[in-house]
């Protein structure tokens, strides 16, 4: 009887094993992409006095408000957009890509890369708004954020392989929470350096009256909001990369 179980246990081992493999192997690919970020494109110099807003999602019915904030206060953004956000509002689209605004990609779906098959995960990748899946020339910096930051143990391969820098943040305005703008205004400040990247949503009904306040408190602490090309964003080396990680888990 022991005799006839033992290749039963053997087969379910060797099925457990690959499995406990790969689990590891994607949990190891986001905790290093995504909270160390090791790699990746993060915050700018912290002697600039230069800060980056960027916002994610869009465009939506939300992009006018936002964009004509943004004038009011001579203040300008990077916008990362994705496909159907930009198929159901083209001529939104075509107002940020004529604005002075840096706009940059999001993914083809809005879908964390580990619920990616990894044919999905290179069209999520490739396409871009400003170049299409040809892609523009390799002088031309074309920015991915992936969504939520998330990665998979192909994410980084795929960027480095369709040309894209893969641009994370280190600064959440929580605008996707339920709290109201004054407090992740005062929230979002307390957090924010020079050099800070700021996460925004194009589309929460609460974003609006944020970057309003957000925008007069960079104006008090005289920081100026300008695309991430020219904070400009840096690699982020192992020391930040542990402090993100702390930050993520830890604190």
């Amino acid at each position: 009887m022991n005799d006839a179980s033992a290749p039963r246990k053997s087969s379910v081992r060797l099925l457990i094993l690959p499995a406990l493999g790969l689990l590891a192997a994607a949990i190891l690919a986001d905790v290093l992409g995504r909270a160390a970020g090791w790699g990746a494109l993060g915050r700018g110099p912290s002697h600039s006095g230069r800060v980056a807003l960027t916002f994610d999602d869009g465009p939506s019915p939300r992009t006018p408000e936002l964009l004509a904030i943004l004038e009011r206060h001579d203040a300008r953004a990077t916008f990362f957009v994705t496909a159907p956000a930009c198929a159901a509002h083209p001529e939104l689209l075509q107002k940020m890509l004529d604005s002075p605004h840096q706009i940059e990609a999001h993914g083809r779906w809005h879908r964390h890369a580990l619920l990616l098959t990894p044919w999905q995960e290179w069209a999520q990748i490739v396409w871009h708004p400003r170049g299409g899946e040809a892609g523009l020339p390799e002088t031309d910096l074309l920015l991915y954020r992936p969504p939520y930051g998330g990665h998979s143990p192909l994410t980084r391969p795929l960027a480095r392989l369709a040309g894209r820098q893969i641009a994370l943040w280190d600064v959440e305005g929580r605008d996707w929470t339920d709290a109201d703008a004054p407090t992740l205004a005062q929230q979002t400040l307390a957090r924010i350096r020079p050099g800070s990247v700021v996460l925004l949503h194009d589309g929460p009904a609460v974003t609006p009256e944020l970057l309003t306040l957000v925008l007069d408190g960079l104006k008090e602490r005289g920081l100026q909001a300008v695309p991430l090309t020219e904070l400009p964003m840096r690699r982020i080396g192992l020391r930040q990369g542990l402090k993100r990680v702390w930050a993520s888990y830890g604190g």
